[in-house]
């Protein structure tokens, strides 16, 4: 068996896969609001979820392998297989040695928020299961391929010779819905021109053709691109500048502002939270402009990665605004009949599989993503060569 482990900031999710011919799902949970109030445990479908008191991502990860000892047979695990998200000249799933375990630590700098959380819960499963293989799957990966001028940043070149230049985020869920893609409308779709929105509390676009990368919104770091749940997204070098100025900002308060303190919920002052701005927005013009900023900046990106692959076939939403909030798909997509883009509103309002009119030029579908599969995946095959 394969035991999947996908870290985030606040949240864990893990899923245990059983080898053969195809892989089959055991079973599957997460831990969200990690270090927040009303953490959740949950189990697949369980009505009556495991008790954990996660007050921060230590606690939070005892709590797993606790369940874990408690509900699977370790003796049959034979590997792990972690999310990675930045591992800057690694983008290939590997064995995640000593050696290359001190490589990761030494790049926590560029991803803090991430990185040393992702660390911390590889070094735990190590403390707990030794003898058990673990290994690394990179969600700048899928990006790897990008042209060269898709990973260019316009800066001297002697920050490219340090590893300073765009990867992109989210590769493990591009990987599945290119995937899924194909098995739902057919490899010429999935080969065609095709955007993929993964739209969460973190969140990016990347442009497709030929099931390859060829351009994503995020580039450095997970911080850019479209505004998110507190993340920035793109900004203006001068107004990080005036920032750090007017408020004697170090690096580290800086980053945290970026990061924990901007986006949605910089904007509207209450909630990072899409389906609580929805909620508050008539009342709550702060909340109504967060939105239409999402929104707004979403269809930008849709419209210059038009550009950039000649036009569109497909588009895939996915993620928790994705996959279910069909209002926010209608306003991303509203005034895009140019391109050839026009939703069934009856269908898009039952988050249907495709939400896209029979006529439309262009088909959009809604594919709730499963970066553990594609975790498990990957080891598998690692552990076959």
């Amino acid at each position: 068996m394969i035991l999947t482990i996908n870290g985030g900031s606040s949240s864990i999710k893990f899923a245990l896969y059983k080898r053969g011919e195809h892989l089959s799902k055991i079973f599957s949970g997460q831990i969200n609001r990690i270090g927040l109030p009303a953490v959740k445990f949950t189990i697949d479908d369980q009505v009556d979820p495991p008790a954990c008191k996660a007050t921060d991502y230590t606690s939070a990860i005892t709590c797993l392998t606790d369940w874990l000892e408690k509900n699977a047979t370790l003796t049959d695990i034979k590997a792990i297989g972690h999310r990675v998200v930045h591992g800057m000249q690694h983008t290939a799933p590997c064995l995640l040695t000593e050696e290359r375990l001190k490589e990761l630590k030494q790049l926590t700098s560029y991803d803090p928020d991430h990185l040393p959380l992702e660390i911390k819960l590889i070094e735990a499963f190590q403390q707990h299961y030794p003898g058990i293989r673990q290994f690394a799957c990179f969600d700048t990966g899928f990006h790897a391929a990008m042209p060269e001028v898709a990973k260019l940043l316009p800066i001297p070149r002697r920050f490219a010779q340090q590893g300073i230049r765009r990867y992109g985020f989210h590769g493990l869920s591009y990987q599945y819905l290119i995937k899924e893609l194909s098995h739902i409308a057919g490899k010429k779709a999935a080969r065609g021109r095709v955007i993929l929105a993964h739209l969460g509390s973190g969140a990016s676009l990347c442009a497709a053709f030929k099931g390859k990368s060829i351009d994503t919104s995020m580039g450095f770091t997970p911080a850019g691109g479209i505004p998110m749940s507190s993340r920035s997204g793109n900004l203006d070098p001068g107004v990080a500048w005036i920032m750090m100025k007017t408020e004697k900002l170090s690096p580290r308060q800086f980053n945290h502002i970026i990061n924990h303190e901007s986006g949605l919920l910089g904007i509207s002052e209450t909630s990072g939270d899409m389906s609580e701005l929805l909620n508050q927005e008539e009342r709550d013009s702060r909340s109504a402009e967060a939105v239409d900023l999402f929104c707004y900046e979403v269809k930008k990106w849709i419209g210059a990665f038009a550009a950039a692959m000649g036009g569109i076939d497909t588009i895939v939403f996915a993620g928790g605004i994705g996959e279910n909030a069909p209002v926010i798909r209608t306003r991303i997509c509203k005034r895009l009949g140019f391109l050839g883009i026009g939703l069934n509103e009856k269908r898009n309002n039952k988050n249907a599989s495709r939400i896209s009119q029979d006529k439309s030029r262009v088909a959009v579908y809604v594919i709730p993503t499963n970066e553990e599969l594609i975790i498990a995946e990957l080891v598998n095959k690692m552990m076959k060569t």
